[in-house]
């Protein structure tokens, strides 16, 4: 019997690797690479956008998506989905930096940081699946209106008032300050430059649409702000290492604050919800290696460890980054590895680009971006087929507005297990008559203490003059405030009758 033949070997063999895998290896780094530096290109203008509109300088953005790149994408979890600072997080972290100063949020992010690795550890990632998607998009949606109404008066270069609601009731204000100043009508109208060109850029020619839209909005603007003269304000440009503030003990002293510890709480509430739900989303967009979500937790965690360290912003994984990393042909996560490094480039190499910036067109992003936040279509979908789930996301959106993030979270998922419990609470009763035996009330379904009053009418309609029978065999569930109310009706019922009150088996 002859030798087989190498081209006919059993792929178990231990032989040589076949001739087209360099050429295989080398296709994929290629796609990883030009998918990084277009995930590059979209993540400078977002960066620095997410910092400004933070209230802290400009580099730290930068610095929190160079951290999302080489640590957090060099980690395992989801291979393709892209982290750094987010929109979402935007307006807690300008409160937390308000209210506690730019020395503390090391401290915030750190110990939200810690938090996450140690759920991650604990398998506590998949349980950020089961939270309400209505909670999840309506506390994007509160986000997003929040960041909207701030945002508008930076783009007209105005101060803002501090509440959420009190921007809000000002926006009528602000167009009148406007129209009335010439700076902040120039101001204004950069912004919605800005605006027009994000929306408008998916018309232009394919050709021309492998340049990210923001990246054209931003340079178009920066064109537009050097015409314009020194009258448009510009980001104001620290320098990278200056604008690193690692923590001290001071600082981490105030950990003992009950709005610290809340603070962190939100933090990690948000960032962890925010993450896994893109990973969802990314997870969608592929066919690639499905998430880990405990281990995608943990590389969150040791990437927010790090921004902490570095005094800088948190990040969370962005799905405007992330969908732009698979449209661009990435196929491992070489390629948010190495927009980490692009990014450091940048900021080591042009900072001084950043002073050209104007601050009007940062906010036009963000305003852009906020709109992208407030899920419109799902919210008419969800009103026409689940109008209970529609109740909750707008509930939870306009109690973040009115309250504050981390309260109105709270508040959404209360309503949504309230909600949850009414659903699945549903009692039904039939009553049987033959005519000659007793009333026979078979009920069946859920009883609970919400469905109560409503089975109590019925039961005390029944004839006061014929004995019943309550077959119970049809229930899955009983609550001790239902069955207690049962048998106290029953009681009552037999002392109007001969015969008191069956009860006919159990719940299953």
């Amino acid at each position: 019997m002859s030798a087989p033949d190498s081209a006919t070997a059993s792929p178990l063999s231990s032989g040589p690797p076949p001739s087209n895998q360099p050429l295989s290896r080398r296709r994929t780094f290629l796609a990883d690479l030009t998918a990084s530096f277009v995930v590059f290109l979209v993540a400078v203008p977002l960066c620095v956008g997410v910092a400004v509109a933070s209230g802290v300088p400009a580099e730290l953005g930068l610095v929190t998506g160079i951290v999302g790149g080489l640590v957090t994408g060099f980690l395992p979890g989801s291979s393709l989905q892209v982290s750094g600072p987010a929109a979402g997080l935007t307006v807690l972290v300008y409160q937390a930096v308000q209210q506690f100063g730019l020395s503390v949020l090391g401290v915030l992010v750190l110990a939200t940081g810690l938090l996450q690795i140690v759920m991650g550890a604990l398998r506590l990632g998949r349980w950020f699946r089961a939270i309400s998607v209505s909670v999840v998009e309506g506390m994007l949606a509160g986000i997003g209106l929040v960041l909207i109404a701030g945002q508008l008066y930076s783009m007209a270069g105005l101060g803002a008032p501090s509440s959420s609601l009190a921007k809000l009731a000002g926006l009528p204000g602000l167009l009148l300050d406007v129209v009335r100043s010439g700076a902040a009508l120039t101001s204004f109208a950069l912004g919605l430059g800005t605006i027009a060109v994000l929306v408008l850029w998916k018309k232009a020619p394919q050709r021309l649409r492998v340049v990210p839209a923001p990246l054209v909005a931003v340079g178009l603007a920066i064109v537009a702000g050097a015409l314009l003269g020194p009258s448009v304000a510009k980001v104001e440009v620290q320098g990278l290492l200056d604008s690193i503030q690692p923590p001290g003990p001071d600082d981490f002293a105030r950990l003992a604050e009950l709005g610290v510890i809340g603070t962190i709480l939100a933090f990690t509430l948000i960032a962890s919800a925010e993450s896994l739900f893109s990973a969802a989303a990314v997870d969608r967009l592929h066919d690639g290696p499905r998430t880990r979500y405990n281990r995608e937790l943990m590389a969150q965690g040791a990437g927010n460890a790090v921004c902490g360290v570095l005094g800088a912003l948190p990040l969370t994984a962005v799905i405007v980054r992330s969908a732009a990393n698979v449209q661009a042909g990435a196929r491992t996560k070489a390629s948010r590895v190495l927009h980490g490094f692009w990014l450091l480039l940048f900021a080591a190499l042009v900072p001084a680009a950043l002073g050209l910036i104007p601050v009007a067109a940062l906010a036009g992003v963000l305003v852009h971006a906020g709109f992208k936040l407030i899920p419109f279509a799902e919210i008419r979908r969800l009103w026409r087929e689940h109008r209970g789930e529609a109740i909750v996301l707008v509930a939870t959106a306009l109690a973040i507005v009115a309250v504050g993030m981390f309260e109105g979270v709270l508040a959404g998922l209360a309503l949504s297990v309230i909600k949850t419990a009414w659903d699945t609470s549903r009692v039904h009763l039939e009553v049987v008559d033959d005519g000659s035996g007793p009333l026979v009330a078979r009920l069946s379904g859920s009883a609970t203490f919400l469905r109560l009053p409503k089975l109590l009418d019925q039961l005390e309609a029944l004839p006061q003059d014929r004995p019943v029978e309550v077959d119970l065999s049809g229930l899955h569930h009983v609550d001790h405030a239902c069955r207690t109310s049962l048998e106290n009706w029953a009681a009552r019922h037999s002392t109007e009758n001969v015969e008191p009150v069956r009860f006919a088996h159990e719940p299953r």
